[in-house]
Formats: C-alpha cells, structure tokens, sequence
C-alpha cells in the first residue's frame, strides 16, 4: 500500500474543508457564524442543554463553546440558566427569536447538503457511511484515552 493512504486522507480533508467553506457561506447568509449555526442546529427542536451535552453534539471545542455562546446570548438567540442541580454549569436554550432564526436557517442548510449529494444513490451513501464509519473506529482506536472499540449506546457518525 506504500504511501497509498495520503492520497485517501487529502481527499477526505479536502472535502471536509470544501463542506465547511460552503456551510459557512451559507450560515453567514442567515447572520451566523459556522460556530453559531452549530449551536442553532444543535439546539432546534429541544428544550435545551447543558455545555457538556453541547460540546459532545458539535464540533465546538470547549474553550470556544463559552464564547460562541455568549455572542448568540448578545444577539438574543440563546439563553443561559445556571444548572439547578451544579451552580457551576449551565443550561442553554434558543429564544424565541433563536427558534425563528433555527426555522429560517436549518432548512436552507439541509437543502444545500441534499444537493450536494443529489448524485449519490442509497448504496453510495451507504458504502460511505460504512468506510467512514470504519476509518473512525480505526482512528479512535488510535488514539489514547479513547476507546477502541465502539461505544454501541451512541450513533455512529
């Protein structure tokens, strides 16, 4: 296989940053940032939860969640509560405008990812959910502190 694999992980690299690129043109297009619709996204249609359920459902780092957050609170699209149960967490909601903002936003995401994959039939999608999928376990089995195989109580994604 040689080297073989650069040329694979180029590819998926490019295509990640190719997504993002298009993603944030179109979050920028709804007065968001690409951190921000992530939290948007994240919080549509639930009634809220806390950093750490945030950190794990995005691909925000901790260190940046606080900041994106405040900056949705200052536009009035998210609210902070302290957690009753740890006063040193929070739980965060949309607002009623955070939940127009989501109605308005989300829809037009989803139709931009639908039309990039226009040409990929069930069993294409399929087949790149599986490799995908595999090349994660590979990755995090790799990794230290991460478990090397799958925690089958969450989504494979």
């Amino acid at each position: 296989m040689g080297e073989r694999y650069l040329k694979s992980i180029r590819l998926l690299a490019e295509c990640m940053q190719g997504f993002e690129r298009l993603s944030s043109e179109r979050a920028r297009q709804s007065g968001l940032t690409h951190p921000q619709f992530d939290i948007i996204a994240t919080l549509g249609n639930t009634p809220g939860m806390s950093y750490k359920e945030l950190g794990e459902k995005t691909l925000i780092t901790k260190g940046t969640l606080t900041g994106v957050i405040e900056r949705l609170e200052q536009k009035g699209l998210v609210e902070r509560q302290r957690n009753d149960c740890d006063k040193r967490s929070f739980f965060v909601r949309l607002t009623a405008d955070g939940e127009a903002t989501f109605n308005a936003a989300f829809p037009k995401m989803m139709e931009m990812g639908r039309n990039l994959f226009t040409d990929y039939r069930e069993e294409d999608l399929a087949a790149l959910e599986k490799n995908l999928s595999k090349l994660k376990t590979v990755i995090m089995a790799g990794h230290p502190g991460c478990p090397s195989t799958p925690d089958p109580t969450k989504e494979n994604i």
